[in-house]
C-alpha cells in the first residue's frame, strides 16, 4: 500500500483547522490518500487529545517559532496555514508568521500550500479605504507566495456567519433585535460558515490541485444582503423575532458602538472600514462563487441552517 501523504494543518483546535480534519478523515477516499498532522500550540489539552483519538499526529509549534515550525513541517506534502491577526492586531506579526511558513514550505520541498488569504482592500479600493490591516496582511502574504514561486492555492473565507451571533441583538428603546450596520441594505455579503464548510473547500483543493494552483478559491455559500439576512432571520425566529429590522448606521454611530465594546481607536476604524468598502467595492472584488462550487462534493451550510442550529439564538426557538 502507497504511504500516505502528510497534510499539516495549522490550528487544528480551532474552527477552519478543525473543520479541515474531518472533513479529510471523513471522506473515505482522501482519508485513505492524506495522513494529518495537526499543529497545536499545547498537545496536552483536551482539544488535542480529542484529535490524537482520531488518528491525527499533534505536534506543538509555537507560529512564531521558524525552529518549531520548520521541525512540524519536515516531510509534508501539503499545508494549511490559518494565522490569527485578532490575537496581536498586528499586521507585520501576522506577514512575518505567514512568510516564515512560505519560505521554509519552499526549503522543505512542500508540493501544496494552501494559504488562508484575503483581498487586499487598499488596493481594491484604490486607497480610500487603507485600513483594513486583517485584510491586507495576508494579501501582503499571497503576493510574497506568489512572487517566491511555490505550489500554492489561496483559499478566501468569507464573512462568517457567526459574526451575526454578536451582531444580531436586543436594541432600545422597544427591545427589539436589530443588525446595526454602516453599509446600505442591499450590500451583497458573501456568508460562510468557518466551523462547517472549510474543510469541505479545502478537501476540493486538495482533491483539485493541479487545477487550482495559482488561483483563489472563494470560500462562501452565497451573497445576501443585510435585508435578506434580516428577512432569514424573522423567518428563523418568528415568535421573538418577527420585528427584527436592519440599521444603516453612520459611521460615528458605529464606531461609538466599538468604543463602548471596549474596542481601542485603531480597531474601530479597521472594522468600520472593513464593513464600509463592501457595498461599492465588494468582498471579493464582486467576483462570482460559481467557479469555487465546482470543487465541491459536499452541501454548504445555508444561512438559515446556521441560525437554526445556533446556540446563540436558543432562546427564541
Amino acid at each position: 500500500m502507497a504511504q500516505k501523504k502528510v497534510v499539516v494543518v495549522f490550528g487544528a483546535t480551532g474552527n477552519q483547522g478543525g473543520s479541515v480534519i474531518k472533513s479529510l478523515q471523513g471522506d473515505p477516499k482522501t482519508a485513505e490518500e492524506f495522513r494529518i498532522r495537526g499543529i497545536t500550540r499545547d498537545t496536552s489539552k483536551p482539544n488535542a487529545k480529542a484529535l490524537e483519538e482520531k488518528g491525527v499526529e499533534t505536534v506543538a509549534a509555537d507560529i512564531n517559532n521558524k525552529d518549531q515550525i520548520k521541525a512540524a513541517l519536515q516531510g509534508a506534502y501539503a499545508v494549511f496555514a490559518v494565522t490569527n491577526y485578532w490575537e496581536k492586531m498586528d499586521a507585520e506579526l501576522e506577514e512575518q508568521q505567514g512568510k516564515n511558513i512560505a519560505d521554509l514550505s519552499k526549503e522543505l520541498g512542500v508540493q501544496h500550500l494552501i494559504w488562508s488569504s484575503l483581498r487586499n482592500v487598499k488596493d481594491l479600493t484604490d486607497g480610500k479605504f487603507p485600513n483594513v490591516e486583517h485584510f491586507d496582511s495576508k494579501a501582503n502574504v499571497e503576493k510574497y507566495i506568489r512572487e517566491i514561486g511555490i505550489p500554492a492555492t489561496f483559499f478566501m473565507p468569507g464573512f462568517f456567519m457567526s459574526n451575526f451571533e454578536g451582531f444580531i441583538r436586543k436594541s432600545p428603546p422597544n427591545d427589539e433585535y436589530t443588525l446595526a450596520l454602516p453599509m446600505p441594505d442591499d450590500t451583497p455579503i458573501p456568508l460562510f460558515d468557518a466551523a462547517g464548510d472549510t474543510g469541505k473547500f479545502v478537501k476540493g483543493i486538495l482533491t483539485h490541485r493541479d487545477k487550482l494552483l495559482g488561483k483563489r478559491v472563494l470560500a462562501a455559500t452565497d451573497y445576501q444582503t443585510p435585508k435578506q439576512i434580516i428577512e432569514t432571520f424573522k423567518q428563523c425566529f418568528p415568535n421573538g423575532g418577527s420585528n427584527a429590522e436592519f440599521v444603516n448606521v453612520s459611521k460615528d454611530d458605529y464606531k461609538n458602538a466599538l468604543a463602548g465594546a471596549g474596542m481601542p481607536p485603531k480597531a474601530q476604524e479597521e472594522l468600520y472600514e472593513n464593513m464600509a468598502f463592501m457595498h461599492d467595492y465588494g468582498y471579493y472584488g464582486k467576483e462570482s462563487l460559481d467557479e469555487s462550487h465546482e470543487i465541491l462534493d459536499a452541501k454548504l451550510t445555508t444561512f438559515k441552517d446556521f441560525l437554526s442550529n445556533s446556540k446563540a439564538f436558543e432562546a427564541l426557538k
